[in-house]
């Protein structure tokens, strides 16, 4: 993925100037960024500074939070927009009692050394919980360099999680995202474009010679996200991935050079008030948007933007309720100036009477911080 990498003044003056307490530890890298902004421009502030954590999937467990992110590393690999120098090898889970309260950073949950057919690049996770296991959720590239999702399990939701021997049968590309419905049915959505290679895996089979990018068809319906339902014991699919519709006001499929609401990657679901919210991000527009349906299927009738671009090249998220309220986990890159390098961060999700959600504004004039989770 295209980033603009910044260098200036190292990361110990940022993380001074954020009013962090909390230095780097030292088996983490050290980068140089430039600080283009101060922290109270920023609406909300990262939930950990002692590791990098990004695409944080949020769930609430016994009346705890969990969020299991991507543990961002600074790699060698130089940035390319195929996502190359996201070269993540762990899961790190964090808790947290209330929002806006203490942070726990779990120890390593999963290691990309203990996955049998994964060779690297271990990015953004998900999560679930049934009859008393925790499933992990997570893609990785295999050993001919195509992605896959595989699943591990614990009764622990900090882990550690033993990683099932091969990856779910079926499965290609990026980003799972897994939603359990009020009749106990769950579903999977995954898939992201670029670097996430969904348009190498067209009719489902990896073309290693496939587009870079897209499938450069700007005038047709833009590559879709994909969805299929997991089997009782949630380790695979019970059915072959179906793609998603993603519909205008009009009932016609968003178009691929509709690149401002089109889907990139970063899928995720919620239900509120008997309506399915899918949501995504558009990728190299930098937005996250939504839509809403009547079934976990789709289709799916775009409604408009949940997040503006934040700082820092990706965007990935999820929505959850907790304590009578919605919350939206995101990440930016306010720590680092990398977009390699990125914190997680939560602030409150509002919808309007009609049910559509109020478009949240990243950064905030100063002096008029209002209504956001530190």
């Amino acid at each position: 993925m295209k980033l603009r990498a910044l260098e200036a003044l190292p990361l110990a003056a940022l993380l001074l100037a954020a009013g962090c307490q909390q230095s780097q530890p030292a088996n983490e890298a050290q980068p140089k960024a430039e600080a283009k902004r101060d922290a109270s421009e920023y609406l909300s502030q990262p939930l950990v500074k002692d590791i990098y954590t990004a695409d944080p999937s949020a769930h609430v467990w016994n009346g705890k939070i969990y969020v299991y992110p991507s543990h961002d590393i600074d790699g060698p690999t130089p940035e390319d927009d195929l996502g190359s120098h996201f070269e993540m090898r762990d899961y790190r889970i964090l808790s947290m009692d209330r929002i806006g309260g203490p942070v726990t950073v779990g120890p390593v949950a999963l290691d990309v050394k203990d996955v049998p057919w994964a060779d690297k690049q271990m990015w953004a996770p998900d999560a679930a919980y049934r009859n008393g296991t925790y499933y992990l959720y997570f893609p990785a590239k295999d050993k001919e360099g195509a992605f896959r999702i595989g699943v591990a399990t614990s009764k622990d939701p900090m882990g550690p999680f033993k990683a099932q021997p091969q990856p779910i049968k079926g499965s290609y590309s990026i980003d799972p995202a897994v939603f359990t419905d009020d009749d106990g049915s769950s579903y999977m959505y995954f898939g992201g474009i670029w670097g996430g290679q969904l348009q190498r895996n067209v009719d489902g089979k990896y073309d290693p010679d496939g587009s870079k990018t897209d499938l450069g068809q700007d005038d047709k319906p833009a590559l879709a996200p994909r969805v299929a339902k997991l089997t009782g014991d949630m380790l695979e699919f019970s059915e072959a991935p179906r793609a998603i519709q993603i519909l205008d006001d009009k009932g016609k499929p968003l178009l691929g050079g509709d690149h401002d609401r089109r889907f990139f990657e970063a899928s995720w679901m919620h239900k509120y008030k008997g309506k399915y919210y899918f949501s995504y991000s558009t990728g190299d527009t930098h937005y996250l948007v939504y839509a809403i349906g009547d079934s976990p299927y789709g289709p799916f009738t775009y409604k408009g933007r949940i997040l503006e671009p934040v700082e820092g090249w990706t965007t990935h998220h999820s929505i959850v309720e907790w304590n009578g309220k919605w919350w939206l986990f995101y990440a930016d890159s306010q720590l680092s100036g990398q977009t390699r390098l990125r914190n997680v961060k939560v602030t409150e999700l509002h919808y309007n009477p009609d049910g559509t959600i109020r478009t949240i504004n990243p950064f905030v004039a100063k002096g008029m911080k209002d209504g956001a989770a530190h």
